[in-house]
């Protein structure tokens, strides 16, 4: 199949070339012959009830001196594209939930967006992860302060964090004698007016906290153990922890096992758990990285293998259609 494919991502110019998942995906579409439009968040609009946007065919190389090359601007209705991948990062702010609404529109025209925009707001990162009690630790989500605080007083180790963070950014360790205790739970809940989590600390984060990557449901076989610096209890690579790449444990995969189902049934093509030791603790539903990583250590593809469960999809759609 010859495919049209949207990207909505952060400014190309400024991407990590090495490292960037995105660029992954845009070479693989590339490599099966597609052309790729490129847009940001505030290319796209809506006129007279029809999403739009204003678009830049893009060609790409892995080549950290000259990555992309930009060809002509057109302004389209998104329906016209076959797919269109959400690659924008958090924060999950407002312009992000206005972005949904947008490709929705393209979406429920046929159009498949990756991953599915209704989902993307109704699937938090962190909170989604509570709907596998059996996969999660001891966890609390809460905005009161006297909640919060006993159970810190239950648990002694605890981790607080936002609902809207990424890369590990505001998160804090309360360890059993934390003198600012009060004073962390207040911050983060703006004196009791926020919803935050409250997890019990998980010591195995010492061998770092897993990247699993899934597409369709299911789990490509190697993660990205993304190792704490020396003085740090946050892995993300952003923190400055180092990556590791492993194969999947038994319990890894069990834990893929119970989440997989529903990440199909809400058309979340491309997820990236989040799991320390033998607990999940977040599931990554806006803009999953750690693809070049996990490719660089076990020499797999795995945009590749996301090209094709999308062409796949794409084909089982038009084979619908000619039957029906």
């Amino acid at each position: 199949m010859t495919l049209q494919i949207g990207v909505v991502m952060d400014p190309i110019e400024a991407i990590n070339v090495e490292k960037d998942t995105t660029l992954a995906m845009l070479l693989a579409a590339q490599e099966k012959g597609w052309s790729v439009q490129y847009m940001t968040q505030p290319d796209l609009y809506s006129h007279e009830g029809v999403s739009r946007a204003k678009v830049m065919a893009v060609e790409v190389e892995d080549n950290p001196k000259d990555w992309y090359q930009f060809g002509a601007e057109r302004d389209i209705e998104l329906g016209e594209l076959d797919v269109i991948l959400m690659r924008k990062d958090p924060p999950f702010d407002l312009d992000y939930i206005y972005t949904t609404y947008l490709l929705e529109q393209a979406h429920l025209s046929g159009t498949l967006v990756v991953n599915n925009p209704g989902s993307l707001r109704d699937c938090n990162e962190k909170i989604f992860a509570t709907h596998f009690p059996q996969c999660c630790p001891a966890l609390l989500v809460s905005a009161d302060l006297g909640r919060l605080k006993a159970f810190h007083a239950e648990h002694q180790d605890v981790i607080y964090k936002p609902l809207d963070g990424m890369g590990g950014s505001s998160i804090f360790r309360a360890k059993p004698e934390e003198a600012n205790l009060n004073v962390i739970i207040e911050t983060l809940t703006q004196n009791g007016k926020r919803q935050i989590m409250a997890q019990r600390f998980l010591p195995d984060i010492i061998n770092g906290d897993k990247r699993i990557l899934m597409i369709d449901g299911a789990p490509v076989p190697y993660a990205l153990a993304r190792i704490p610096a020396i003085g740090e209890s946050r892995g993300n690579l952003a923190a400055g922890g180092n990556g590791v790449a492993q194969p999947l444990s038994d319990r890894d995969l069990w834990i893929c096992q119970q989440v997989s189902s529903a990440l199909k049934e809400k058309g979340l093509l491309f997820v990236g758990l989040d799991v320390i030791g033998d607990y999940l603790t977040e599931i990554n539903v806006t803009s999953p990285t750690c693809v070049r990583e996990i490719d660089s250590a076990f020499n797999l593809n795995i945009a590749g293998d996301l090209m094709d469960t999308i062409e796949q999809k794409l084909q089982s759609r038009q084979d619908s259609g000619s039957r029906s």
